[in-house]
């Protein structure tokens, strides 16, 4: 079996030991060098053409938004940027994914055992779902079998199945988005499109804890709806956004005419938290037939079932397709399930909800 080549770029020695550490525990994945800085990379890079690379971004002698940038115009190569769980490298993070990073890890004030034990299973998966972006979004199934590393629980686990009998109507529109890789800029074009009156608006987003505050505020200057971080009881209401808080799940609910949303721990649903199951299948119990679901790139199929229940419950579904995607596994699953309506690239999805809420 062909093991993916990584390559380690980060300023600390202890990092990059640690690094080394979780990596080399995963018989799929090879370490072909470390570096310091970009400039020492870089040579790593010509003589050894790794697969994927993991980057910090504060660094010596060359930023890495500058490495970042450089290389994907020289030499593009899938990068997980492993960034500290501070305000700035949070900001900087996200502009990483903006320039064409694939996935985030939050990297903790150093405690090398714990990031061994808690993360280190994580950080495999992401350079795996990396790997996959490198081979031009080939998504065998099989990959989604060998990086299951924790128990694929259902959304059962946290709000039961609907029934006929607990829908409730209503008439306000309510859209539902989740996303994985890819899933910030994906969102940052579909929301920016978005008139200040849309209907109330829900996302997963799979991103670490922190990095959603960031990303909501972010979006939130570049658009005309208002963007925050979900907080429980937060209530869903016209040109407003609620992005799901990293590593709590979010779910609807409905008090009266009014919804709001329940925001809460709980276990891993389909390895994820928040999950996009979760969300859609409140969706589903208290908008029923007054929502739009809507599936965007990401790896795995969490969100295909929750899908599915919105759509059997009323709701209009839409995934992205294939060719805007950078992963195109989760839509893929939904379709396999028809779960959706309509399949649209990534540019006209916006105009599709507009479209079907007038």
């Amino acid at each position: 079996m062909k093991k993916i080549k990584v390559l380690i770029i980060d300023d600390s020695a202890l990092v990059r030991q640690t690094l080394t550490a979780i990596l080399s525990n995963d018989k799929e994945i090879e370490i072909i060098g470390t570096a310091s800085d970009p400039y020492i990379a870089a040579q790593k890079i010509n003589e050894n053409s790794p697969d994927v690379i993991t980057l910090d971004i504060e660094m010596p002698r060359m930023d890495g938004l500058t490495f970042l940038k450089k290389l994907m115009s020289q030499h593009p190569i899938p990068v997980v940027v492993v960034s500290t769980l501070t305000e700035k490298g949070t900001e900087t993070a996200l502009k990483a994914l903006e320039y064409g990073a694939i996935e985030v890890v939050a990297k903790p004030k150093i405690n090398t055992k714990e990031l061994l034990e808690s993360d280190g299973e994580e950080l495999c998966r992401k350079i795996k779902i990396a790997s996959e972006v490198v081979l031009k979004r080939k998504l065998p199934s099989a990959l989604s079998d060998k990086s299951e590393l924790s128990p694929k629980l259902s959304a059962d686990v946290m709000i039961e199945k609907i029934n006929r009998q607990s829908m409730i109507k209503t008439t306000d529109t309510l859209i539902a988005i989740g996303a994985s890789t890819g899933g910030t800029e994906a969102l940052r074009l579909l929301l920016e499109k978005m008139p200040v009156d849309a209907p109330g608006i829900v996302i997963v987003q799979h991103m670490p804890e922190m990095f959603t505050r960031q990303f909501a505020k972010r979006l939130d200057t570049l658009c005309k709806v208002s963007v925050k971080e979900a907080e429980n009881g937060d209530p869903v209401i016209p040109g407003h956004v609620l992005i799901a808080p990293g590593n709590k799940h979010m779910m609807v609910k409905r008090s009266g005419a009014r919804y709001f949303v329940e925001v809460k721990e709980g276990p891993l649903v389909n390895r994820h938290r928040p999950s996009v199951d979760v969300l859609f299948r409140s969706t589903a119990r208290y908008a029923g037939s007054n929502a739009i679901g809507v599936l965007l790139t990401g790896m795995g199929d969490d969100g295909a079932k929750g899908l599915l229940e919105m759509k059997d419950a009323g709701a209009y579904t839409i995934a992205q397709d294939e060719q805007s995607c950078v992963v195109f596994g989760m839509p893929k699953e939904a379709i396999k399930l028809n779960a959706v309506d309509k399949i649209l690239p990534l540019d006209k999805i916006t105009n599709a909800i507009i479209t079907k809420i007038k």
